[in-house]
């Protein structure tokens, strides 16, 4: 029987990939919530939370996780820009707020990062993470 960490089925990845979609989601909600907090902290938290995300979906899904995480996030940052509730401004027409809209951006950095990063058999473990082969 193989290990739990090599099975890839479709659902597995289809399920990691509606994760990448919802932590896109999540991660814009709260990075437009903090965006203006304190700035430039505001913006720097909101920008960390992006990349560590776009992190973990390179690690755990790939190129594929990394594109619905920033479809995720783009969806949510443009409803919130766009959609509003009366006449309250959520993202204003600041640099703060025009820094924040480029966000999505980070995860495109992160996605020029070498492979290697993000495999475990670069590292000189031939039998891959925790020891299992």
């Amino acid at each position: 029987m193989a290990p739990v960490s090599r099975i890839d089925g479709p659902g597995r990845v289809g399920a990691r990939l509606l994760g990448c979609l919802a932590l896109g989601v999540a991660v814009g909600v709260v990075g437009t919530g903090v965006h203006r907090l304190n700035p430039p902290l505001g913006i720097l938290l909101a920008y960390l939370t992006v990349a560590s995300s776009a992190v973990l979906a390179r690690a755990w899904v790939g190129a594929r996780g990394m594109l619905a995480l920033a479809a995720g996030l783009l969806a949510t940052v443009g409803a919130m820009t766009f959609v509003r509730p009366g006449d309250d401004v959520i993202i204003a027409d600041q640099a703060v707020g025009w820094a924040w809209l480029a966000g999505v951006l980070v995860v495109g950095l992160v996605g020029l990062l070498p492979r290697r990063m993000f495999d475990d058999h670069a590292l000189g473990r031939p039998d891959g993470p925790a020891g299992r082969p």
